[in-house]
């Protein structure tokens, strides 16, 4: 096929086998897209495609992945806003029966394309290392292991105690993403083996990073956890796999952020926050660090 749409932030390249999305780059565009840059999407990744009217002379191509085919789409569950959904292309009306050759020539391929036997991992996810930075601590993620590193000011008392985290992608089940543009926005680690019972509240859960104005925005926090929920799917399907020793190896600190850390750990335990146990425990394993 080799045809091109090109509509309001972004061009679709249509194969015979794929479809090439293109972001454009402006200060208009959807943070979001910017960051995904962008994205080829294999037709056997699509469910249907669609041509729908728009706003004000305009007309809207939309393409539905299937279930597990995209982790992006998979972690987002149906939270984006339509301005921000990679797989919509709002395109002028003078487009339109272009476009809709294209949709009945895209829907009949897709058809006549064998059903995969799996979807999952049909479309890239977003490439490792990625970090962000949350309201009570920052985010990183390098391939192999999420880090939760917590925030002086922002991260809880409960959090403090139970000190700076490392979960390999081998011992989870599973990746929780809440919007940041909601009140409760978060992104929370399931473990692999995890109980029945209900987890703590974001703020209180050691497994959990809190969004909040300014923190965690979709464009850094989406990508992240498709990142890393492609990343517990594929350990999944490779049961036989081992957490990396990197992964393992407790991680080094600045010397200067230890000294703070601990200063801000004895604020705690002479507010009564921390009893003298804690305040030793953590203190030994802040110093065990550098």
């Amino acid at each position: 096929m080799g045809d091109v749409l090109a509509g309001s932030h972004a061009a679709w390249e249509i194969d015979s086998d794929s479809v090439l999305i293109r972001f454009e780059r402006g200060i208009r565009t959807p943070k979001l897209f910017q960051a995904l840059g962008a994205r080829r999407i294999p037709l056997e990744a699509l469910d249907t495609v669609s041509l729908a009217p728009g706003r004000r002379g305009t007309v809207v191509l939309r393409a539905v992945a299937r279930a597990g085919a995209d982790p992006l789409m998979d972690a987002a569950s149906g939270q984006l806003k339509e301005g921000s959904d990679p797989y919509r292309l709002v395109l002028p009306s003078a487009q339109e029966q272009q476009a809709r050759e294209q949709v009945d020539e895209l829907n009949k391929l897709i058809a006549d394309r064998p059903a995969p036997a799996s979807a999952r991992a049909l479309v890239a996810p977003p490439e490792a290392p990625l970090h962000f930075k949350a309201y009570d601590g920052k985010a990183s993620f390098d391939g192999a292991a999420v880090s939760f590193r917590w925030s002086p000011t922002g991260a809880s008392t409960e959090k403090w105690k139970a000190g700076d985290k490392t979960f390999p992608v081998t011992e989870l089940a599973d990746v929780e993403w809440r919007s940041p543009e909601v009140f409760d926005g978060c992104l929370r680690l399931v473990p692999r083996a995890g109980s029945t019972a209900q987890p703590a509240r974001s703020e209180l859960d050691p497994a959990c990073v809190v969004f909040g104005p300014g923190y965690g925005p979709v464009h850094e926090s989406l990508p992240f956890a498709a990142a890393v929920l492609a990343a517990v799917r594929a350990a999944e399907r490779a049961p036989e796999s081992r957490t990396p020793e990197s992964a393992r190896l407790p991680l080094r600190r600045d010397p200067a952020d230890i000294a703070e850390r601990i200063r801000h750990l004895g604020d705690l335990h002479q507010a009564g926050l921390v009893t003298d146990e804690e305040f030793v425990s953590k203190k030994t394993q802040l110093l065990s660090e550098l």
